[in-house]
C-alpha cells in the first residue's frame, strides 16, 4: 500500500466563496500513480470546508452555483451571519486582544464565527472512492472547496492525501 500528499491553494474572496477544485484533484490523483484506494480532499482551515455536490450549471449572479446558494440560504437561517460584536460568544474578550495584538488582525475580521460554526456541519472533509484510477464521484459529482468567513479574501490551502495501491 502506497500514500501520496499534495497541497494545492486556493484563493477566495470577501463573503462566502465556493471553488470547483475537481478537476485539480483529478490530476493529483494521476499523479499519484496509485490506481485503487481512498482520495482524501481535506482543508485545514476552521471556517471552511470541502463537499460534494452536482453542477447546477446555473449560478447566481456572484456566479455560485444554485445549488450551493440554496445551502447557503439554508445554513443562514441556522447559523445567522455575524455581524456584531456579542452576537456569538466567540470571539470573546481574550481571544480580541490576542489577535489584535499578536496577529495584527483587524477587529472586522473578527466577525467570522458564523463561517466556524457553518464548516463543523459541513464538514472540512470528503474521502472519494479511487477505482481503476477513477474517482467515483457519480455522474455529477464535483468537489468545492468552501470558504466560509466571509470577512476577507485569503489564500486558503487543501490537501489531498491518496491511499491505496
Amino acid at each position: 500500500m502506497g500514500a501520496y500528499h499534495e497541497m494545492f491553494q486556493v484563493e477566495t474572496e470577501k463573503g462566502i466563496t465556493f471553488r470547483d477544485v475537481t478537476d485539480t484533484v483529478i490530476q493529483a490523483a494521476a499523479r499519484s500513480g496509485i490506481k485503487n484506494g481512498l482520495v482524501n480532499v481535506y482543508s485545514q482551515h476552521t471556517s471552511c470546508s470541502v463537499l460534494i455536490q452536482e453542477d447546477s450549471e446555473d449560478v447566481t449572479y456572484n456566479h455560485v452555483p444554485l445549488v450551493l446558494q440554496d445551502m447557503v440560504n439554508v445554513l443562514e437561517k441556522i447559523i445567522p451571519d455575524c455581524r456584531y460584536e456579542g452576537q456569538y460568544l466567540h470571539p470573546g474578550p481574550i481571544h480580541s486582544k490576542n489577535a489584535q495584538e499578536l496577529r495584527q488582525e483587524k477587529t472586522e475580521w473578527l466577525l467570522n464565527t458564523d463561517g466556524h460554526l457553518r464548516s463543523v456541519l459541513l464538514g472540512r472533509s470528503e474521502t472519494i472512492p479511487l477505482v481503476d484510477g477513477e474517482m467515483m464521484l457519480g455522474e455529477f459529482g464535483r468537489i468545492y472547496f468552501a470558504d466560509m468567513d466571509q470577512t476577507r479574501e485569503r489564500t486558503r490551502c487543501v490537501r489531498v492525501q491518496i491511499v491505496g495501491d
